[in-house]
């Protein structure tokens, strides 16, 4: 290839305004300003030849400058289904200005037809078809589609990522992944889908390298292991916990780490004992419904072998604890659901239980079946022009449903209302602090990330007790009885306390939407969209 220098902006979109997972004013507390960075996109910084200089612009944390845009020769986007309408808006301002714009991500893989407008789209992972991009460019193409052969990305080629670009001020934690890829075939998930059943894991060697990065760029706090399910390769997790565990010891514990994993978590001592020693503070669980018959038609039987709420309990007893994913909305749910979901969710004393309407992702199984069933809406895929502030929460249910929709509708606000009222979550908050055994390292507070996490939770306490009253008697009240019971659970208790500064005013805007959607239906107002036809 030729060393000509190539200025590449690298242009984060947005997320729609306001959702469950952007916790805004949580951010605030902490002095960041979005809760994570574009790992994706500061990949692809690493893949770049060494006469390409890159810039990144995020635009959920800082606005691009115009020139920004006169610097740069080429310009990479792309992102999620959320982002869709910003990445739109980010192509119709380069082709305005003349600059080519490069759009990749799960959202242009799934629905390549929305992007069509972009001079380039890179379908499917980066590590498969990058360099054939970069190769047509150089030779001086303007235009293209690469599309990588799917689940054929080799991730030991994955460079370290280019963590240099951040300012890590802006951010709650930072990013690093270990596997794509999920042995299970849940029919609503899109992760099998982009990413495959067999998952494919980094070698030890390859991620502590990146933490190792991190480390010498002086960053000291949370890392999230990015990972849709950390323990789909269990062989490959366990082969590389301890040699992660070492490097946390060795270097004075400077990460707490969180991740997503599956409930048979809970089955594996072992596994949890070793994530315990690793630094592993908090794992996403998607549970979806406690009803056996809804998990088996939605094909996550796996939930179904275990206790739920003990499952939870287990994973509580190795110092981790459990934010959980709930879906309302599924074909097979009775009218006992709401019932159900909220007593789960007591039982098994989950503060943080992101409660959301089933949404048909692109290109999943789902999606298939309500399609050939003629209860696909047309426009599924489209990220609503007029919900500005919508997720699952909000905008789900994007298909004819069998039930009644004001029925669904109605029985998520009864879930959203017990769940979320502040007696409820200081409740289940305070029954997750005394089943909390902080007795390994997430309990120790003398490591390497001291100073951070003091300067952190500092902020926090003193943020909302000046600028939150309405949360200052519930920090307080559960400080005195955290310290009573569980001191060295201390840290998790202020970040539960930290998210229900933002859950409890979303929840609030939630049950407000939801009471339009549903007054709407029974007005007479809400018209059916029209329907994919059936194949």
């Amino acid at each position: 290839m030729s060393q000509s220098v190539v200025n590449v902006l690298l242009l984060y979109p947005r997320f729609q305004a306001g959702s469950f997972w952007n916790y805004q004013e949580t951010c605030a507390l902490v002095g960041a300003k979005y809760p994570a960075p574009p790992l994706g996109l500061i990949t692809v910084a690493a893949m770049l030849p060494d006469s390409w200089e890159p810039r990144l612009v995020d635009r959920n944390t800082t606005e691009l400058r115009d020139e920004d845009l006169a610097w740069a020769d080429v310009v990479f986007t792309g992102g999620m289904l959320p982002q869709q309408r910003d990445t739109l808006a980010i192509i119709a301002l380069c082709q305005a200005a003349g600059i080519p714009v490069v759009v990749g991500g799960p959202d242009v893989t799934s629905s390549p037809e929305h992007y069509a407008a972009a001079d380039f789209r890179v379908i499917g992972e980066a590590e498969g078809i990058f360099g054939a991009f970069l190769e047509a460019f150089e030779r001086g193409e303007r235009s293209g589609t690469f599309e990588a052969e799917k689940f054929k990305a080799d991730v030991t080629t994955t460079p370290v990522p280019r963590f240099d670009l951040l300012k890590f001020s802006d951010y709650v934690q930072v990013n690093v992944q270990f596997s794509r890829g999920c042995p299970f075939t849940c029919e609503f998930c899109d992760i099998i889908e982009l990413y495959g059943r067999k998952p494919r894991t980094k070698g030890s060697a390859q991620i502590l390298a990146e933490l190792q990065a991190l480390y010498d760029l002086g960053y000291r706090g949370h890392v999230d292991f990015v990972d849709d399910n950390l323990i789909g390769n269990k062989k490959a997790v366990k082969a590389f916990l301890p040699d992660l565990i070492a490097w946390q010891e060795a270097h004075g514990r400077p990460f707490e780490l969180s991740t997503e994993a599956s409930l048979n978590l809970a089955d594996d001592t072992e596994l949890l004992k070793m994530m315990q020693q690793a630094g592993f503070f908090v794992v996403f669980v998607g549970i979806e419904s406690p009803d056996p018959d809804v998990l088996v038609a939605t094909r996550k039987k796996q939930n179904t072998r275990r206790d739920i709420a003990a499952s939870v309990h287990k994973i509580y007893e190795a110092g981790i604890f459990v934010i959980g994913g709930f879906i309302v909305g599924f074909d097979e749910e009775s009218d006992r659901v709401a019932d159900e979901i909220a007593g789960l969710i007591e039982e098994a004393a989950i503060p943080v239980a992101m409660t959301g309407l089933l949404y048909a992702l692109p290109n999943t199984q789902l999606t298939r079946r309500l399609a050939a069933q003629g209860r696909l809406h047309a426009e599924f895929d489209i990220a609503d022009a007029e919900d500005i502030k919508g997720d699952q929460c909000t905008a789900g249910l994007n298909f004819e449903t069998l039930r009644p929709r004001a029925q669904i509708l109605a029985d998520y606000r009864r879930v959203i209302e017990q769940v979320y009222s502040p007696g409820a979550y200081f409740a289940r908050l305070r029954k997750m602090v005394s089943m909390l055994d902080m007795s390994g390292p997430n309990g120790d507070v003398m490591n390497a990330r001291l100073f951070s996490d003091l300067k952190k939770l500092g902020r926090l306490v003193w943020s909302i007790t000046l600028h939150k009253p309405e949360h200052r008697g519930h920090l307080w009240r559960m400080i005195a009885y955290t310290l009573r019971h569980n001191p060295r659970a201390l840290n998790p208790m202020l970040q539960m306390v930290a998210l229900y500064v933002h859950l409890g005013p979303f929840s609030r805007f939630v049950l407000q939407r939801i009471v339009e959607q549903i007054a709407e239906i029974e007005d007479g107002n809400w018209a059916q969209p029209a329907l994919v036809a059936a194949e």
